[in-house]
């Protein structure tokens, strides 16, 4: 047994670890789980693998990966919101994905969202909210972030509060139905995240919608 050589390795993965949390910093909420979670099951996998006398360098790889996944987790919750909102949006035209950092996302075009140059909400989306906000207060600890966006008619000065307005409307009507605003967070992106081409009004149409993002808390 090679005691020496081991507790060097370990130390050199601890302290790569360390540098991983410390970049954190500048991640965003999404990035910084996963990587905090893959740090942890690093050191962790290479102490089960030096234990049992397995290679500590394969024993991080795995443990990374098991605690990235750790950091960004997809629960029976999540699961079972999502088979809900498949159900209530079917025919709506709202996507309902779980994106690969395990968050729920409904894409809800302009459709059934808002008119254009309106952050009133149509009466479809409000059903859909409605359904939406049941499964928050049956869930208490959801995270939610709404994320409004515009197509390019118009200029930044018209498109950002736009887009910041429609995500708040959304978030209004969920405060209204009993989640508490402190779950909820907004952000309005304007026309700078287009999901079709601008040129055409089938395009535009796409590019004007609202995306919900739900998760679970770290």
């Amino acid at each position: 047994m090679n005691t020496p050589a081991r507790g060097t390795r370990l130390l050199t993965l601890s302290t790569l670890a360390a540098a991983l949390l410390a970049g954190c910093a500048n991640m965003n909420d999404t990035e910084r789980r996963t990587a905090t979670g893959a740090a942890i099951g690093a050191v962790a996998g290479a102490v089960l693998s030096e234990v049992t006398g397995n290679d500590a360098g394969t024993g991080a790889v795995v443990g990374g990966v098991a605690g990235a996944v750790i950091g960004n987790v997809w629960s029976r919750r999540l699961e079972e919101q999502k088979k809900t909102m498949e159900q209530a949006t079917q025919g709506t035209g709202v996507e309902v994905t779980r994106t690969p950092d395990n968050q729920l996302k409904l894409q809800i075009p302009s459709d059934i969202s808002f008119d254009t140059n309106s952050a009133t909400l149509k009466p479809d989306l409000r059903e859909v909210l409605s359904t939406f906000a049941k499964g928050l207060t049956d869930n208490p600890g959801m995270l939610v972030r709404i994320v409004g966006h515009t197509d390019s008619t118009g200029s930044d000065a018209i498109n950002d509060p736009l887009s910041q307005r429609r995500a708040d409307t959304v978030k209004g009507f969920l405060e209204d139905r009993g989640v508490p605003s402190s779950r909820v967070e907004t952000v309005g992106r304007g026309s700078r995240e287009p999901v079709a081409s601008n040129d055409t009004e089938q395009g535009r149409s796409r590019n004007r919608r609202v995306e919900i993002f739900l998760r679970e808390p770290r």
